[in-house]
């Protein structure tokens, strides 16, 4: 499994999403990552789970989850694959 981020103190203050991504702590309004989350109750924001891997958190109660790289501003942009065409010849 790979590991994508450390996510840690995962907590909600103020209409904020407060957390330790990496080492670092930052701030995100909750109104700005999703209005599922922004219009929740307490119970419901604080009943969430954490990925194994650090790549994202899920809210069971509400099925919404969102990715740290998207919260980052982190995209990924899928490599092109070469398509291999086989050509049939008419007789």
């Amino acid at each position: 499994m790979n590991l994508y981020h450390k996510i840690e103190k995962v907590k909600f203050v103020g209409g904020d999403l407060l957390i330790k991504i990496d080492g670092r702590d930052r701030r995100f309004p909750l109104n700005k990552i999703s209005s599922i989350l922004k219009d929740a109750s307490d119970e419901e924001l604080n009943s969430f789970e954490v990925s194994p891997s650090g790549y994202g958190i899920y809210w069971p109660m509400l099925d919404e989850d969102i990715s740290i790289d998207g919260l980052l501003g982190i995209s990924h942009h899928p490599t092109e694959k070469k398509k291999t065409a086989q050509q049939g010849h008419l007789q």
